[in-house]
């Protein structure tokens, strides 16, 4: 069992997969250049995976997985790489979603990420969000800013994690990883902790409840960098969607904080070249005098305006993203259309024709 298992994971390894997944009564599928492909061998069996599941989840976490149906954690698999392996069930029967790790951490350059999310990285203090779907490779942009950092400056840094995905070694930073159910009992817990441990740079898995963010705030208003990622498909629903953790009551004095710590917001989507692989496409809010303003006014709907109007602060949406791609023959029309958030008005934009000033839609109030 031990053997078939690893074989199975080293098979998606040299397959190039990014993702695997595991379910009673089909194939195992592969999620290759994003297409999921079946393996051509014989179906999983229930009984076949409930041995996986017993053989490799910690022994830490299988009261956990009793009690709540799902859990996350990592494995490492010789002469394949590193997992995150997600748990949980459908008809009463077991599933495994496993995600590869690559253990190489790509710098900016080798993502192909613009200059300004160095910059970013580079920040003193604030909150830096990075956001996008599952599988939009926040993960991949957070380790090469927690690299760049470890090679280029003298940190502390400290990560809450669940589970740890990136192993990083210490260069000119200490970097110390901490995960959630191993390390500190829970992300609140190991969050209320955090100012007393000096970080210089604090990196936060998934900000996931008021906790996290409050503990962001604390931190960023403390003198520390904060880096966390949020699932949210774009820079102006992130806010939205920080904000909407905190009850009525609390919503208020949120907005004003986040206001004054806020650094940037970066969401990411992943598109396919004309040359093969992946691109790195990225909406970009910068937490200027105009975006500071809205957010503590709660008009967050003028956000996107703001966005188009900051290229000098190093800004832009979804859609001057793809039209630049476009621009220089790095991907397809139809590759742009596919990714938009307005295909039609994406068409008009590769038309000359903007459909709205957003200056005008600003106000003069900003």
């Amino acid at each position: 069992m031990s053997r078939d298992f690893q074989t199975l994971l080293r098979l998606a390894s040299d397959a190039e997969a990014s993702d695997i997944h595991l379910k009673a009564g089909g194939p195992a599928m592969f999620r290759i250049r994003r297409e999921l492909r079946p393996l051509d061998a014989e179906p999983i069996s229930e009984e076949w995976l409930t041995e996986a599941i017993q053989r490799y989840v910690p022994e830490r976490l299988r009261d956990k997985l009793e009690r709540d149906r799902e859990i996350d954690f990592a494995l490492v698999i010789p002469d394949a790489g590193r997992f995150r392996i997600n748990v949980y069930q459908q008809r009463g029967a077991p599933v495994l979603a496993l995600r590869l790790v690559r253990t190489v951490i790509r710098s900016f350059d080798q993502l192909h990420l613009p200059p300004i999310i160095q910059r970013l990285a580079e920040s003193p203090r604030g909150i830096v969000l990075l956001t996008g779907a599952p599988g939009a490779g926040k993960s991949t942009t957070l380790a090469a800013a927690v690299e760049h950092l470890n090679l280029t400056a003298r940190k502390h840094i400290i990560t809450l994690e669940d589970p740890i995905e990136y192993f990083f070694e210490d260069k000119h930073s200490v970097i110390e990883q901490r995960e959630v159910g191993l390390d500190t009992a829970t992300f609140a817990t190991g969050l209320r902790n955090v100012l007393r441990q000096d970080p210089d740079v604090l990196v936060i898995g998934e900000m996931r409840d008021p906790d996290s963010v409050a503990a962001a705030v604390s931190a960023a208003n403390a003198g520390a960098l904060v880096i966390a990622t949020l699932h949210t498909g774009d820079a102006s629903r992130s806010v939205r969607r920080i904000l909407d953790m905190f009850p009525g009551p609390e919503r208020e004095q949120a907005r004003r904080q986040l206001a004054l710590s806020l650094r940037a917001v970066v969401c990411q989507k992943l598109v396919r070249p004309r040359a093969g692989g992946i691109l790195p496409a990225l909406e970009i809010l910068v937490n200027n005098l105009t975006v500071s303003k809205l957010i503590e006014s709660d008009r967050l709907e003028k956000l996107h305006g703001a966005i188009e109007m900051g290229a000098a602060d190093g800004m832009q949406t979804f859609d001057q993203a793809l039209h630049r791609f476009v621009e220089s023959g790095a991907i397809t029309v139809a590759e742009a259309l596919a990714h938009s958030p307005n295909a039609e008005n994406f068409r008009m934009r590769l038309q000359g024709i903007t459909s709205s000033d957003p200056q005008r839609i600003l106000g003069s109030r900003a």
